[in-house]
């Protein structure tokens, strides 16, 4: 059920305020957002997690798993997210377009702690809020970048990505 909750509570923002006019615009990033989440799912969420969904009484009821929640969340928050962080990025001023950053990493913060307190989420390996803060303002200065500067965004993020295996020690054996 609380699946269900979220989706919708997107679905609205998604039409409420994403730029769907000019969607093939910010198609590419959608597309990395997405993939980045992937590879997670892909390489750790199985065999050494950082984080995992953790299915409501209801959505248990139907059948739903982590990786369906994480389904959703990719197909419906992730393409609303790029479709309206993208479409109101304040431009040619750095102070905005960091408070503006800011705001999203405090949105998604606060759906974090809601997860948290419902039992909707379960840290591991040494992840816990603070990192999802830090990942979080790395995450959304990415999406930034990657939409005006593809190439670096993909250098910046494989860096980051290689930093958070180093720090959090991810054993060789996620690569089967």
């Amino acid at each position: 059920m609380a699946n269900a909750i979220y989706a919708s509570i997107w679905f609205f923002i998604l039409w409420k305020w994403g730029d769907w006019k000019n969607w093939q615009k910010y198609y590419p990033t959608i597309l990395f957002f997405i993939l980045g989440d992937f590879i997670y799912l892909y390489l750790l969420s199985d065999h050494y997690p950082m984080w995992r969904y953790n299915p409501s009484e209801g959505d248990r009821a139907h059948g739903l798993t982590n990786s369906h929640i994480s389904l959703s969340i990719i197909l419906i928050k992730y393409p609303a997210t790029a479709l309206i962080f993208l479409s109101k990025f304040p431009e040619h001023n750095f102070i905005k377009q960091s408070l503006y950053i800011a705001f999203w990493v405090f949105l998604y913060t606060v759906n974090e702690l809601i997860d948290l307190y419902f039992n909707l989420i379960k840290y591991y390996n040494g992840w816990n809020l603070k990192w999802s803060i830090v990942f979080n303002f790395v995450m959304f200065t990415c999406l930034y970048i990657h939409f005006r500067k593809p190439f670096i965004a993909w250098i910046f993020s494989i860096v980051f990505i290689l930093f958070l295996w180093k720090t959090f020690d991810v054993p060789s054996n996620v690569f089967r």
